[in-house]
């Protein structure tokens, strides 16, 4: 039997069971043990003499093979080694060194934690290999960097099967594992495992895996670049199975600036077999890229195949594939001139921004205002203007609430001496949905500052109007939640002039939601405008409402009494609020009644004693004797709490 290289080794536990050894033990055809020494070579010991560390008195090695170590299923119903003993031992055996402190029959304190860190990566128990792979920088540099290469990433590389988030964790360390294996000169080793990691099926280890050797080609020499990296690159490339196909189309931009003439022909001919790939996914993984690729790529070959694969992208028949295809058309833009622009890249835009798949317009309004730096003013005022007024009135809300969000970037992007002139006469007329236009409103405080609050208030207030009497409630209540941001923005007098009426009408809406948020919108506006300004305008408003004939009004005045006495004071309250709702407790209907009892409960703490005692504590006893059982309750309760009694 051959000696074997590999990592772990098992043996026979104390009751018959298979256990895990720690390295590196090898079985020779002579039954010698191979251990070793202390300047890092290979002692021969016979199996009888002593010590024999890595045996259990009733144990003994079992034969090893390649792949040893544990598969899916392998070393299931292994003891675990548990005891402080066994662990010691297995630390002195570890072969970490035999000098001067080093481990003896007995174990090492100072390798205790090493070896079990090394007997938890092939633990059974996930959450144990995981926080051991964590690790995996402590156990490398215990080994020293020749073994390292040598053993434990030939081991990593033999037994990637694992548990997803175990996988994530390896190829996450091995992108910093360059100065544990030599440094730059031995970089191209950590290649293996990492290229193994990028074909399995889980996407995010993939990306993990990529995301890894792109940060290794950067510390190989441009010699081993092309000795080691670009053949893995060509190799995953030229894959079977997609999964290596796609983790390939994100390694050619790290590897193609420092390739020779004729390897960058080799790698640009590899991007574009992947750019028409069988496979949708493959297709999907080369024109997210397609954009990065163009940025390292000489501008001649920018126009003659990049340019050709972005016109075909875009025309695929995934429309998964054609909106990252927009994407990929931000990078490209900024490489090119403006007449290859207009003549290249618009035709296939202006197809994109009319696609039949919403999820491609959607990507064009999203990406609209990078698309607009990197096409230049000229092009944006004759082919990308009208783009986005088609995105502003779209048919799908989503696309027409991504393009209401660029307008802001659109507006500070024109030119300084047209900008308010295209967005009054070529913008805000085509925001006709109510989305749109709320969207708009949100975002008022960012928009006055593109265009003045003078031109907007002209511009939106038909849409405000518009807006608040909406047949749908959900609309109405959107531009409530809005009404004091307008407020601040256009300020008192524009709202007493043009805004007033509409907050007092919602009061009255037949919409309890409405009303309700009619009702803290009041609150709010009073916290904005100050108590001068209720005390004049709101309140008599509000108080009138006492008198309406629809029970449900003069409730909602009580409401407001409650949301207002806060903001507005104890005088307001006392003097003009308090009067109003003690007449309401002679009401005919029993719900106003009750509604007057919480209302004189929420507002007696504004009032001053000599008012509760006076006029609040006789309506609540006379309520309190109420033939209605509701009404009883509430004045009670507000007797109690008010501490009337």
């Amino acid at each position: 039997m051959n000696p074997c290289p590999c990592f772990f080794r098992l043996g026979k536990g104390r009751r018959g069971s298979i256990r895990f050894l720690s390295p590196p033990v090898f079985l020779s055809s002579d039954l010698q043990l191979l251990q070793w020494g202390s300047e890092g070579s290979l002692n021969h010991r016979d199996r009888n003499s002593t010590p024999q560390p890595l045996l259990n008195p009733r144990g003994g090695l079992l034969p090893c093979c390649p792949g040893a170590g544990r598969g899916r299923g392998l070393g299931a119903g292994r003891e675990a080694v548990t005891s402080s003993r066994r662990r010691k031992n297995m630390a002195g055996a570890s072969g970490l060194g035999t000098g001067p402190g080093a481990a003896g029959g007995d174990g090492d304190d100072s390798l205790y934690p090493i070896a079990v860190l090394i007997d938890e990566l092939r633990n059974e128990d996930v959450q144990l290999r995981l926080n051991s792979i964590k690790k995996l920088s402590t156990i490398a540099l215990a080994l020293g960097v020749e073994r390292t290469r040598s053993e434990l990433l030939p081991f990593l590389t033999d037994t990637i099967y694992d548990e997803d988030e175990v996988l994530l964790a390896l190829a996450e360390q091995l992108g910093n594992f360059t100065g544990l294996v030599g440094g730059p000169d031995f970089a191209h080793c950590l290649l293996p495992p990492l290229e193994n990691l990028a074909t399995v099926e889980e996407t995010v280890v993939r990306d993990k895996a990529v995301e890894s050797l792109r940060q290794i080609s950067q510390e190989h020499t441009p010699v081993a670049l092309e000795a080691y990296f670009v053949p893995l690159v060509k190799r995953l490339a030229s894959g079977d199975w997609f999964t290596s196909r796609t983790s390939a189309c994100g390694l050619f931009s790290v590897c193609y600036p420092r390739a020779s003439n004729a390897v960058k022909a080799e790698i640009r001919q590899q991007f574009r077999s992947l750019c028409s790939d069988d496979t949708p996914m493959v297709r999907r993984a080369a024109a997210s890229k397609l954009g990065e690729f163009a940025k390292v790529l000489e501008l001649d070959s920018v126009k003659s195949e990049i340019v050709p694969l972005f016109t075909n992208l875009a025309s695929d028949e995934q429309d998964s594939v054609r909106l990252l295809a927009v994407e990929a058309c931000v990078s490209i833009a900024q490489l090119l001139s403006q007449d290859d622009l207009e003549t290249l890249v618009m035709p296939t835009l202006r197809q994109a921004a009319e696609d039949k798949s919403w999820r491609v317009r959607y990507m064009v309004a999203d990406k609209f205002s990078e698309l607009q730096k990197a096409m230049g003013p000229k092009i944006t005022l004759n082919d990308l203007i009208p783009a986005f007024q088609n995105l502003l009135k779209d048919c799908e809300a989503e696309v027409r609430a991504a393009a209401a969000h660029k307008v802001k970037e659109l507006g500070e992007n024109l030119p300084i001496e047209d900008r308010e002139t295209i967005i009054m006469n070529q913008i805000l007329p085509y925001i006709k949905c109510p989305e749109v236009r709320l969207n708009i409103i949100s975002n008022l405080d960012c928009v006055n500052e593109v265009i003045g609050i003078r031109q907007l208030s002209q511009s939106l207030l038909p849409a405000i109007v518009e807006l608040a009497e909406d047949a749908k409630w959900r609309v109405r209540l959107a531009i409530i939640e809005y009404m004091p941001l307008l407020a601040g923005q256009l300020g008192v007098e524009f709202f007493d002039e043009k805004l007033n009426s509409l907050c007092m009408a919602w009061l009255v809406d037949h919409v309890y939601a409405i009303r309700e948020a009619a009702t803290n919108n009041l609150m709010k506006l009073v916290q904005k405008f100050g108590t001068e300004w209720a005390q004049n305008t709101i309140v008599p408003k509000v108080l009138v409402m006492a008198n309406d004939p629809n029970y449900l009004h003069r409730m909602t005045t009580l409401f407001c009494i409650n949301a207002l006495s806060e903001a507005c004071g104890q005088e307001i309250t006392t003097k003009q609020m308090l009067p109003i709702v003690l007449k309401m407790a002679g009401d005919q209907v029993a719900n106003v009644r009750f509604n007057v009892a919480k209302s004189l409960q929420k507002i007696g703490p504004i009032l001053d004693t000599n008012a509760l005692q006076g006029e609040v504590k006789p309506v609540l006893q006379k309520l309190g004797q109420d033939e209605d059982m509701d009404v009883k309750y509430f004045a009670q309760e507000a007797i109690s709490v008010l501490a009337l009694a």
